[in-house]
């Protein structure tokens, strides 16, 4: 036990302190005993370790004459944050019960979650699949939202911050270092969940910080492996991706793409809000939360004008074929840097795991690379940038010969088979020519010879 905690059996007013649970930089959390309730709560200390000590009256000081003023601007900090917690109630953020002042020093008491940190609990149920890490991931951006819309945030979200209550619910904890999104604040820093901007004092900090801790939370629980340090990413980017390092088979590539963006290494380059953060991750709309309302997104930055509207719509309506919702941000962004339509789709393409459907899409837009501003020439013919007409698929194929190349694809590609299937669909004469055309997204030569052989072998059966 550190030098400074107090001893169990001590008490604080009514707690009677139990075990000391952890330690932080602003103070000790110990489990305690509320002696007139008989419930078992986390009592909270103010005790800053580099600027205070505490006395063999366990009363605490500042450590030195000039400690005295930090000291007591945090002690005030720590009761004013304590008073804004304790107004926050949803039930996947812990209670903040009381706070109080006691031995020269200032407490928080909070609920006990009962139940194992996340990092414990996920040992024997690994892996997890897509519904049980939404099923985790909905409530605390439900609780989020709450933080944030009162004009905080958490700035230390990581695994060992999330308890798993033993009902299965989440909750998150310790919001010793919430600070208002308007305060000059304090470098918080946990190595591969903090965004860069906690690096330093300056940073441009907000709801996208807790947003990319959180994502590196999901990022870990779904490859095993903590996130690069953001401070290694800004430069020179090297981490795999979530859509490169998870396993396909378990997650949908929209579930993975919305991982990827709120880990962006640059802050404006993330969802800027929970609920829109939900709505590419989840696919759910946000409950309505009281309190301050959060800004709106922001607005298409001018780079948009560059290119042509009608040439950036066809290439998000494109892009969503294969990344989902997220398709309109990662086209805004990649406008950002792109300095002509060419670059503009290689920069987007690269985001496309599936080699084949990388390649499509980078033939399908190979006729349209101009120069900015250059609007689009209209023509009387044909487009390859028009969306595929499904109606007209529908109609020269009946709908259990498409599921059934659907499914059979399915057995290569995955989910994309259906974009796939409906794509050959609008260009081939029979089922023949269908199967020869969607065979050509199979990378393996001898797996999509055999796919064409029994393909065509079966063409017209069940």
């Amino acid at each position: 036990m550190p030098a400074q905690a107090l001893p169990a059996g001590h008490a604080v007013l009514e707690y009677r302190i139990d075990k000391l649970l952890g330690v932080g930089g602003f103070g000790l959390t110990y489990l305690a005993t509320d002696a007139n309730l008989n419930l078992r709560v986390a009592l909270k200390e103010y005790l800053p370790g580099d600027i205070a000590l505490r006395g063999a009256d366990q009363s605490i000081t500042p450590s030195t004459p000039d400690a005295a003023d930090d000291f007591d601007w945090g002690k005030r900090r720590f009761l004013d944050e304590s008073r804004t917690l304790a107004s926050f109630r949803h039930p996947n953020i812990v209670r903040v019960m009381r706070f109080f002042e006691a031995n020269g020093s200032a407490y928080m008491v909070m609920e006990y979650v009962e139940g194992d940190a996340l990092p414990e609990w996920i040992k024997p149920r690994r892996p997890l699949d897509q519904a049980q890490i939404a099923a985790l991931a909905g409530p605390l951006l439900d609780g989020l939202e709450v933080v944030h819309s009162a004009g905080y945030m958490h700035r230390d979200i990581k695994p060992g911050n999330i308890y798993i209550r033993n009902d299965g619910s989440p909750v998150l904890l310790d919001f010793g270092s919430a600070r208002q999104k308007n305060q000059e604040l304090t470098a918080i820093v946990t190595p591969g969940y903090a965004p860069f901007e906690q690096y330093h004092s300056q940073g441009k900090k907000g709801a996208w910080s807790d947003l990319y801790a959180l994502a590196g939370v999901l990022y870990w629980m779904i490859t095993g492996n903590r996130p690069l340090d953001a401070a290694a990413r800004v430069r020179e980017d090297s981490m795999a991706s979530a859509v490169q390092a998870a396993e396909r088979h378990r997650y949908a590539p929209v579930f993975l793409a919305a991982i990827d963006w709120a880990l962006s290494p640059h802050e404006d380059s993330r969802p800027q809000s929970a609920g829109e953060w939900r709505q590419a991750l989840l696919g759910t709309a946000p409950p309505e939360v009281k309190g301050e309302a959060l800004p709106p997104a922001k607005a298409p930055p001018p780079e948009h004008q560059a290119f042509d509207a009608g040439f950036l719509k066809q290439v998000e309506s494109e892009l969503a074929q294969h990344l989902g919702p997220i398709a309109p941000v990662m086209v805004r962004n990649a406008v950002k840097k792109a300095h002509s339509s060419g670059e503009l789709i290689h920069l987007l393409s690269a985001d496309i795991t599936h080699h084949g459907l990388r390649l499509k899409f980078e033939r399908h837009f190979a006729e349209m690379s101009r120069p900015l501003s250059q609007p689009q020439p209209q023509t009387g013919g044909s487009s390859k940038l028009r969306e595929p007409a499904t109606a007209s698929a529908a109609i020269r194929f009946p709908t259990e010969v498409l599921e059934r190349a659907e499914r059979r694809l399915s057995q290569y590609l995955g989910p994309v088979s259906r974009v796939v299937v409906k794509r050959a669909a609008v260009k081939a004469r029979d089922e023949s020519e269908l199967y020869l055309l969607i065979a050509d997204e199979i990378e393996d030569a001898a797996e999509r010879k055999a796919f064409i052989r029994r393909g065509l072998s079966t063409s017209g059966k069940a």
